[in-house]
């Protein structure tokens, strides 16, 4: 089969390419941004590209059915084209239930935060473990160096998948995640968001629920126990297997920490072994006991998981050192959420103790362009010493620009905050302030305009002049 894939680029999207590619499908596709890293990855696959969304495409190409990408609205010219002509088309998440999901017991990791690194964690556990998974992944496990495979093993029954709550498709309002028929299912946790198209913190829940209801008798759903959001949800009823963890009376699996950042794993009080790894912040032993849960499911015992988890090398963009120039250490990390950015901040703070943390901030996620959580903030960055943030100009491009005055709304953080419009101009404040033991920790989920490598270029230069 041919397939043409509009909004080709995005994460899913392009994870989706390759698993079809991988399945022996012939696939082109389209975005209005095509180019690196994407498109290279893309284009290494043999995968055509198109910039741009011309209706031209139709006679560039005859597929036999496009893929519709969820950035595709009513107005596109490719989109209105396929319509007017009545051309076979479907959703991104309905061709991968139909496709790649079919017939195997998809693994499906679904919550406001951590999405990305526990299903890393999952995928990386049963690959240890021998079950070679299938999996997308909205970001790049280091243990795999892909985004997205086919099991490497014809046998294998497994796919890991990372469940979004957002939006199917122009032409679905249903959550992606309805599409995957999970037959293991994680609810990390629940907080509002995606404020974009949902009107309130009820709406999630709803599609919460909806996820719940896919999920077979035989099937297992693991849920935050200390999460009141997940526990409304269960209570709308639930006909599967239950297991909690974290936190509550209906948390089965629990853990205990210790200092150097290792923890227990505790299964109804029974000790089942010691995590020992580098990764910092409760968040993250939270997600590993969620992918421990999840792991025992299809079969690993959680001795196992447990020493897999000494061999996780975590997701790039999630606490990765980016480099170290003169004793300052510049991280990357995804955070864009308030919860994400304390929790991020508050790991780092216990890694580096009294040590300076720098935090510098893009909001850019639509949530964070609407100002809904942008009363947060500030209270999100207490961790820092210093904060950088970056807004774009009043001549931004509406979807560049955030609609409300950042430094308005950092103003309670008093000096210690700081609001650039020049990305050039915020580099080099950040480099004529740092000193050796420095920490710098960028959060961002777009590109940032490469800011981490500027910071390391500058002190570098700081560093040959000194």
């Amino acid at each position: 089969m041919h397939i043409h894939i509009l909004g080709i680029c995005g994460t899913f999207m392009g994870g989706l390419a390759v698993l079809a590619k991988q399945a022996g499908h012939k696939v082109t596709g389209c975005d209005a941004n095509v180019y690196p890293p994407m498109s290279t990855q893309l284009e290494q696959q043999g995968i055509e590209l198109v910039q741009g969304f011309g209706a031209e495409q139709l006679a560039m190409y005859q597929p036999d059915l496009f893929v519709i990408g969820n950035v595709v609205t009513r107005g596109n010219p490719l989109m209105e084209e396929i319509l007017n002509r009545n051309l076979p088309y479907i959703s991104g998440p309905q061709w991968m239930g139909e496709h790649i999901l079919q017939d195997k017991w998809v693994l499906a990791v679904a919550g406001t935060h951590g999405k990305t690194t526990t299903s890393s964690m999952l995928a990386w556990i049963l690959e240890d473990c021998g079950y070679a998974p299938g999996f997308l992944i909205g970001g790049v496990p280091m243990n795999f160096g892909i985004s997205a495979r086919l099991s490497p093993a014809a046998a294998s029954p497994f796919f890991v998948i990372e469940a979004d709550e957002y939006d199917t498709a122009f032409f679905d309002k249903r959550s992606k995640f309805v599409h995957y028929r999970a037959k293991t299912a994680i609810l990390n946790n629940l907080e509002y968001d995606h404020a974009d198209i949902f009107p309130d913190l009820a709406a999630i829940e709803t599609q919460f629920h909806h996820l719940v209801r896919t999920v077979p008798g035989i099937g297992r759903v693991i849920v935050n126990a200390s999460e009141p959001a997940l526990q409304r949800v269960m209570t709308r009823g639930c006909w599967s297997e239950q297991e909690g963890f974290g936190e509550g009376e209906s948390a089965n699996w629990t853990l205990t920490e210790h200092e150097d950042g290792s923890f227990d794993v505790l299964l109804n009080q029974q000790i089942q072994g010691t995590v020992q790894w580098e990764l910092t912040g409760r968040h993250n032993r939270l997600n590993a006991l969620a992918a421990i849960a999840a792991a025992r499911h299809v079969g690993v015992p959680a001795a196992q998981a447990i020493s897999a988890l000494s061999r996780f090398e975590n997701v790039k963009r999630r606490m990765e050192v980016r480099g170290d120039v003169a004793g300052v250490t510049v991280y990357d990390d995804f955070a864009h959420h308030p919860t994400a950015i304390a929790t991020t901040l508050a790991g780092l703070r216990k890694k580096v103790g009294e040590a300076r943390i720098v935090a510098l901030l893009e909001p850019r996620s639509n949530t964070m362009k609407l100002g809904v959580m942008k009363q947060a903030l500030p209270g999100s960055l207490s961790d820092a010493d210093v904060v950088f943030a970056y807004q774009a100009t009043s001549t931004a491009t509406v979807k560049d620009n955030l609609g409300w005055d950042l430094k308005e709304t950092l103003a309670p953080l008093g000096s210690k905050a700081h609001v650039f419009d020049d990305l050039n101009v915020l580099v080099e404040r950040i480099v004529a302030l740092t000193q050796p033991g420095d920490h710098i920790l960028v959060m961002s989920n777009g590109g940032f305009g490469n800011v981490h490598q500027k910071i390391l270029d500058a002190l570098e230069l700081k560093k040959a002049a000194s």
